[in-house]
């Protein structure tokens, strides 16, 4: 009896231990981590969808504390008092557009689940500051805690205010203009009979632009991409089905409207109506430390908010998409999406209030969405509402925008790809397949930029694109005004021979048309083209011919002269008509400093980069290629990426710059996708232990 019970008592020990080591093993494996590679990308493995996100916003806080912080100060209306009078405007924009009561608004209208997200992802860039404060700037800790309104009023000033409306608030453009390039690919063009997609933002290099790459993973949930830095969801992504990118569209869903000022109000449909005003006190950090307080009075009209007054004239900017609540639970649904069917569920929330969609599927679905809030205008054409607008006429004042189904759009076509590179929905492929006349005149403009006629050009008698093709393609750096106007160059200059002329000509002739490092004859030919007026072409654009127009030279002999002014401009600056283009060009972070590739969207070049002249009379990139992903959706996705500038903007990181080298060699990495694979590539790994509170 005694050995019996020693049995029992040592077989429950025994399981007792098994037991243990079972569930302890379990319990490790079901930690939420963050295995960060060797380039600075963190991939989330987490138990839940309310973990993933905590630990986004702690990698996000991680990689980006110090300009999250700053980008959420201004997005509370306080950078200002945080960090000076330089901040002020920004300040009073905020305050103007309302944009905290309207995050407010949003976030109590939120549904539980993309609730719980939105808090867990707070949470996460929190706990971060809290246990690494000596990681956050000092002038940036001050920010803290971060509030869920400060994430949701940051998404609506940069996708809102910067992005839509920034023409209409600031009544120019930016030096840099967002942009992008992207092409679908359908299994009848591709070799592997694999749907691919090309996703390429052309954005600037900085500030509220910066992208941040990630990869997520949850039960249920597998999607890798980018998110602006300090949003709560990845903006452009892919998962193992399908894949989407965004470019900037030709939408007009912002109208600045000229307000004829009467004493103390504004004349509409003949009557003065009063404006309705606003007061608020800013607080200014002054250079000395001290505090001082400004007091402003904001105005409002019917038509939206009053940006400015001037000679008896106030303006006011309408934007529609504004009050659109539910953007980031869009996102959450497009990148969990199965399938074709449930992604363009998703769109159909119509919670973007712009951007372009190209969209690949594993079942070989392609789709070219022209997306956004465009409102229901009862006249005018695009050229109308993209100028300013006369508020003296109520019947200007829209109050609803167009539904999914009235939004040009491009499914499976029949050519087998669609492309965007800032163009119009018109030229989404070739032949062209969408008819303008279908959609109100208003809805976009019909014309044609040189980038989405060279993106066109590249593809569209290839008929067996792969994987590694595509690569090509999006490096490609030759100059499609080259192929189109050096031609009627050089027989000017055999009509109006000069001695410079002609040793420029000898220049241009031996050049191989492209942007790359070693090309010589380039810089010689972008000096000379972007002297050109459209009125120059002897032929113009035109839709029936979109891809071959505009073309030749009105007077060869101005042309010449032209050149003459641009090669003088060339050996006074560098010595040598034949400089070569990356010497000139460069790619240059913090200490790195290596030769440029790729140019200027005017000239028609796809790897678009914007560069800046410098003291030296070097010009470094500031913008354009920023991410890029080559996605082949197969049996497995496969996907090469690269982020420009690096995954980090951390002081000291060497993840800042780490992805530079790579840009100048026009090369991409692999993107690690199996979890075997990261941990080959692993830099280090975090466990997070996660107490969210209200959990179900």
């Amino acid at each position: 009896m005694k050995h019996n019970i020693l049995s029992k008592t040592k077989i429950f020990l025994i399981t007792s231990f098994l037991f243990f080591v079972f569930f302890t093993s379990q319990a490790q494996d079901l930690k939420t981590e963050i295995l960060w590679d060797n380039y600075g990308v963190p991939h989330i493995y987490a138990k839940s969808t309310e973990e993933m996100y905590y630990a986004f916003g702690w990698a996000q806080m991680q990689s980006h504390g110090n300009l999250i912080l700053r980008l959420y100060g201004q997005a509370r209306g306080k950078a200002a008092e945080y960090w000076g009078k330089e901040y002020i405007n920004s300040d009073k924009q905020i305050q103007l557009f309302n944009l905290q009561e309207l995050a407010r608004k949003k976030y109590t209208l939120q549904k539980a689940e993309y609730k719980s997200n939105l808090d867990a992802f707070v949470k996460g860039l929190n706990d971060y500051a809290v246990k690494h404060p000596t990681e956050i700037g000092k002038e940036f800790g001050q920010v803290l805690p971060v509030t869920a309104y400060d994430v949701l009023a940051h998404g609506n000033r940069v996708l809102c205010l910067e992005f839509l409306a920034g023409g209409d608030i600031y009544f120019s453009k930016r030096l840099l203009t967002p942009g992008s390039n992207s092409i679908a690919i359908a299994p009848s063009r591709s070799k592997s009979k694999n749907a691919l997609l090309l996703t390429n933002p052309h954005l600037p290099w900085s500030d509220f632009f910066t992208w941040f790459e990630a990869h997520l993973n949850a039960p249920g949930f597998f999607a890798y991409g980018v998110s602006f830095v300090g949003n709560p969801t990845l903006n452009i992504a892919f998962n193992q089905n399908l894949g989407w990118t965004h470019t900037v569209n030709t939408i007009d869903a912002s109208d600045r409207y000229e307000l004829t000022v009467k004493d103390d109000g504004y004349l509409l449909d003949g009557t003065t109506i009063p404006f309705d005003k606003k007061h608020v006190t800013l607080k200014v950090l002054q250079n000395d430390g001290s505090m001082q307080e400004q007091r402003d009075t904001l105005k409002y009209s019917k038509h939206g908010p009053v940006i400015g007054e001037k000679n008896g004239k106030a303006y006011a900017v309408r934007i529609a998409g504004l009050e659109n609540f539910y953007y980031e639970e869009q996102s959450h649904k497009m990148a969990k999406a199965k399938n074709f069917a449930q992604f363009k569920t998703a769109l159909k929330m119509m919670q973007l209030p712009m951007f372009n969609v190209v969209y690949s599927d594993k079942e070989g679905n392609i789709m070219y969405l022209y997306a956004g809030n465009i409102p229901v205008r009862t006249e005018g054409d695009w050229a109308f509402w993209s100028g300013t607008i006369d508020g003296t006429k109520s019947k200007y004042i829209w109050n609803k925008t167009h539904s999914f189904e009235d939004l040009p759009k491009l499914i499976n076509p029949s050519t087998g790809f669609v492309q965007n590179a800032n163009d119009p929905p018109w030229t989404c492929t070739y032949p062209v397949a969408l008819d303008p006349k279908k959609y109100p005149s208003y809805m976009s403009p019909v014309s044609m930029h040189f980038r989405p006629q060279r993106a066109i050009n590249m593809i569209k008698d290839d008929a067996s694109i792969s994987f590694d093709k595509l690569v090509g393609y999006k490096m490609n750096t030759e100059i499609e005004t080259a192929d189109r106007f050096l031609d009627d160059l050089l027989i000017a200059i055999d009509q109006y021979p000069d001695s410079l002329s002609i040793k420029a000509g000898t220049v241009l002739k031996e050049w191989d048309k492209s942007t790359n490092a070693e090309s010589k004859g380039a810089i010689l030919f972008e000096q000379w083209f972007l002297k050109l007026t459209p009125n120059m072409f002897a032929k113009q654009w035109t839709l029936a011919e979109p891809l071959t127009t505009p073309d030749g030279l009105k007077n060869p002999k101005q042309a010449v002269q032209l050149l003459l002014q641009a090669a003088d401009e060339v050996l006074k600056k560098y010595g040598t008509l034949d400089v070569a283009f990356g010497d000139v060009n460069r790619f240059r972070l913090n200490n790195l400093d290596y030769p440029g590739n790729g140019g200027s969207d005017n000239l028609g070049i796809f790897r678009a980069i914007s560069y800046m002249e410098v003291k030296d009379q070097k010009n470094i990139a500031v913008g354009g290629d920023s991410y890029v992903a080559i996605t082949e959706f197969g049996n497995k996705v496969r996907a090469s990426v690269l982020l420009s500038y690096g995954n980090s903007s951390q002081p000291g990181s060497k993840h800042a710059d780490d992805q530079l080298q790579l840009l100048s060699q026009k090369d991409l990495r692999p993107a690690l996708l199996e979890k075997s694979d990261v941990l080959k590539n692993l830099e280090k790994k975090e466990i997070l232990t996660i107490l969210l509170q209200n959990r179900e």
